[in-house]
């Protein structure tokens, strides 16, 4: 009997082992989980603005016989305990996963707004990684990462060379930047979450996020007099609008705001002059993200035409900077991504003070 039991639970497992179950997602698109029985499979798509390449990582637990898998998919032994960052978003991931002691590397280090981070990194503890062509792979190989977090964006001057994907090191590409829902690019937080076998804590940070957020949007969605917003400044001669189905355009609406290039579609957006902005954002009620600026001085220094939309001369603009250290570091691209949350609640106190009265901006000021 005992041996006809053992036969059985063989062949089920036999059985089973090639049949994924997925690990179910809200908001992300650009990534996938599947778990098998020997390893989890996650495949990230969507890398960058027109590319149909996908990237597939099986996690395979230390101590365990690595699965039969077709080439193109990369091995990462788990849970790891060696992480290069490569931007800095990550290190809000890995701080709501209690995994900031992993990082023993990482990239423009004077960005990132972690204290506990920036003391590991100036006492050498964390090694300063090149970014672009001159990153020194010599110097990653010493380190020994069991992981690599970056991603692509087709700007090889940040971009991770070439030579470092032919490597063998565990490079491991994310697209959370291209997702367009704040959500999704905080639900991230179970691809990252999964490196380290913390698969249950990843799904209570986003599900507190996510449930906050919900019910924040409650109070906007039968608003019917919605402020008009714009977003952005020029850089170079060109100002980079946001589509209507952007992130932006998202946190805007959820925050009871009319975004004025809403009917917009495409991932790219559009990159216009300050003539044609001010013909459509003139009249505009708010504007927010005038970039690195902090004051209407600086904004008319760079500018003297900002004088002329309506914003600017009634004081509504404001600029996620409130965060921003010594260096240029900003806490909304760390912990902002992760909690989206608490950057909508930010916007409603902007867009609708009444709703929010007892909120103190986290992210936001006002620029005067």
């Amino acid at each position: 009997m005992r041996q006809f039991y053992l036969f059985g639970l063989i062949y089920l497992c036999a059985l089973t082992a090639g049949k994924a179950d997925p690990s179910p997602l809200a908001y992300a698109e650009n990534f996938e989980i599947q778990n098998y029985l020997t390893h989890k499979l996650l495949t990230v798509k969507n890398i960058s603005h027109n590319s149909s390449r996908t990237y597939r990582y099986a996690l395979v637990p230390r101590g365990q016989e690595i699965p039969s898998l077709p080439d193109d998919i990369s091995i990462i032994r788990t849970p790891v305990r060696r992480v290069i960052a490569m931007e800095t978003v990550f290190i809000g991931y890995l701080d709501a996963l209690d995994e900031l002691d992993s990082i023993v590397g990482a990239a423009t280090v004077h960005l990132i707004s972690e204290p506990s981070v920036r003391e590991r990194s100036q006492n050498g503890e964390i090694r300063s990684i090149q970014i672009g062509q001159s990153l020194d792979i010599e110097s990653v190989l010493l380190l020994e990462p069991d992981l690599i977090l970056t991603s692509i964006s087709g700007d090889p001057a940040f971009d991770i060379p070439p030579k470092l994907l032919r490597s063998g090191l565990p490079v491991v590409i994310t697209a959370g930047y291209m997702e367009r829902h704040p959500l999704a690019r905080s639900e991230w937080i179970k691809f990252i979450g999964a490196f380290f076998d913390a698969s249950e804590k990843a799904e209570q940070v986003f599900d507190k996020c996510s449930r906050n957020y919900e019910m924040l949007t409650q109070l906007t969605a039968s608003l019917s007099a919605r402020p008009s917003v714009f977003s952005g400044a020029p850089h170079s001669g060109a100002w980079y609008v946001a589509s209507g189905d952007s992130f932006t355009a998202r946190a805007i609406h959820d925050a009871g705001g009319h975004y004025v290039w809403a009917e917009g579609t495409g991932q790219n957006g559009l990159h216009l002059d300050t003539e044609r902005v001010l013909l459509k954002a003139a009249d505009a009620d708010y504007w927010i993200h005038p970039t690195h600026y902090r004051s209407l001085a600086e904004l008319f220094g760079a500018e003297p035409r900002f004088d002329k939309f309506r914003a600017t001369r009634i004081g509504q603009v404001y600029n996620n900077t409130k965060q921003v250290g010594p260096s240029g570091g900003n806490n909304i691209w760390e912990r902002g991504i992760v909690r989206p949350d608490e950057v909508l609640a930010d916007l409603i106190k902007v867009f609708h003070p009444e709703l929010m009265p007892q909120h103190e901006l986290i992210f936001y000021e006002q620029i005067q």
